[in-house]
């Protein structure tokens, strides 16, 4: 996974193995950065990077 390369939700979903709500709830929460283009929503790679270390910190 490039640090430059935007997911699409769909793919968050599967590399997080999360439903779409529980995705779309980390972005309205502000836990997972997303861009909107037009009207697609996006997800940085580093972003999605950043969370999963933030998560397995928490949890040590």
């Amino acid at each position: 996974m490039r640090d430059d390369e935007l997911l699409t939700v769909a793919e968050v979903m599967a590399r997080l193995k999360l439903g779409r709500s529980t995705v779309y709830d980390l972005i309205r929460s502000r836990r997972l950065p997303s861009i909107t283009i037009g009207r697609c929503r996006r997800i940085p790679a580093r972003a999605l990077s950043d969370y999963i270390t933030d998560e397995l910190e928490a949890a040590a």
